[in-house]
């Protein structure tokens, strides 16, 4: 992730920020640009993929590759965390257990490689596919 530079907050910038923060559910470009026609109904979806892009080059927001084909989604949570990632209907939760700092040390003695950062997923069923609901995840794939 690149490290938190400064950034001009324009309105329109501000309400994807926003929307962003709202979030829980690690949303993709086309549902950020839905949620924010709510408040700047008058705003471009090329202006909220724009911003969205920025917020990503500039460390105010996270842009995670689900590794499934899917769109990428957006996660305005920049703090170092890791994803759990239902298969079923793509839902994604944020997991705060970090990877303990001696077993990433541990991994770059053993290949050989200078750890600069990682993003570890966690994949399986969330609590409503398990139960054979439909998922409340965004995505729902079947």
């Amino acid at each position: 992730m690149p490290e938190r530079t400064e950034l001009r907050l324009t309105p329109q910038r501000g309400a994807v920020l926003e929307v962003l923060k709202a979030a829980d559910d690690h949303p993709t470009a086309a549902e950020v640009y839905e949620r924010v026609r709510v408040a700047a109904p008058g705003i471009g979806s090329a202006t909220v993929y724009r911003a969205l892009a920025l917020l990503v080059s500039t460390g105010h927001a996270l842009e995670l590759s689900l590794g499934d084909g899917t769109a990428a989604r957006y996660d305005a949570n920049t703090s170092r965390h890791d994803h759990a990632v239902c298969e079923r209907c793509g839902r994604a939760v944020d997991i705060d257990q970090p990877v303990p700092d001696g077993m990433v040390a541990e991994i770059a003695r053993r290949s050989g490689f200078t750890i600069t950062g990682y993003d570890l997923q966690f994949r399986g069923l969330c609590p409503e596919c398990q139960s054979g609901g439909a998922g409340q995840g965004p995505g729902r794939r079947q």
